[in-house]
């Protein structure tokens, strides 16, 4: 059952199953708003200092299949680092910014995507996405994924593949390798709220053999990113069927 696979995939080790986590981030209570503040804004800066946010809007624009005016949403925004970067690569993209927290989308509305005259701020549910089908031609999912259990994840990737032509997903590469390494960056953006927060995600993260037992059967493709990502894309099809014409092999 996928609600109890583990996050490295089903035949994962008992080593990988001993470094999964059940703990929870700042960021996931509801108790700790001041230090998921301070995570959020760690993580704004540690995006800024790794050029985190161009190389998302590079591969999502990559995946907008060389639209002349692409259509692309944001799922779980944040501060809306990703989406600025769209807007400002491709003249001609828009952007359906959203995240599912209010105050999050309230901050964006605020902002100067909230202004945009090709920026649209809304508060969207990844996993329920109020949208009509093929409305956008890619979805970007970016440093999100690890907070959902895994029937969560299965419903990203069918609302995803439902309202885009494409859907990136971003993530951290699970391994206490990349976890050990990024340590020292989390503490130099954020200091031990930040380091706690960032252990506890990396621990949570999803291996490529589990997204792909959850994408079952949609064709998903997974690969390594320098200096860390997990890059994962599901091309939907949305085409009509086409109808099938009685012949006279058919009787």
């Amino acid at each position: 059952m996928t609600a109890v696979m583990p996050r490295g995939g089903p035949d994962a080790s008992w080593l990988d199953r001993r470094y999964e986590t059940d703990v929870p981030e700042y960021l996931d209570r509801p108790d700790t708003p001041h230090e998921a503040a301070r995570v959020r804004r760690a993580l704004h800066r540690m995006q800024l200092l790794t050029r985190g946010y161009d190389r998302y809007a590079r591969w999502t624009l990559e995946r907008a299949q060389g639209a002349p005016h692409p259509r692309v949403l944001e799922l779980g925004a944040g501060t809306g680092g990703l989406s600025r970067r769209v807007l400002r690569r491709h003249p001609q993209a828009r952007v359906t910014v959203s995240d599912v927290a209010p105050d999050a989308v309230a901050a964006l509305e605020a902002g100067p995507l909230g202004a945009h005259p090709r920026a649209a701020v809304r508060r969207l549910d990844a996993t329920a996405i109020d949208a009509p089908d093929a409305a956008f031609d890619v979805a970007v999912f970016a440093a999100s994924l690890h907070h959902l259990p895994p029937d969560g994840v299965r419903a990203v990737l069918r609302e995803g593949t439902r309202v885009a032509g494409a859907l990136l997903l971003i993530d951290a590469w699970r391994s206490p390798w990349v976890c050990a390494a990024a340590v020292p960056l989390m503490f130099a953006t954020g200091g031990p709220t930040h380091v706690h927060d960032g252990v506890i995600s990396l621990r949570k993260a999803y291996g490529a053999a589990a997204l792909r037992e959850l994408a079952t059967p949609l064709p998903l493709t997974v690969r390594f990113a320098f200096p860390g990502y997990l890059v994962a894309t599901v091309t939907a099809d949305h085409r009509e069927p086409v109808p099938r014409t009685r012949s006279t092999a058919d009787g």
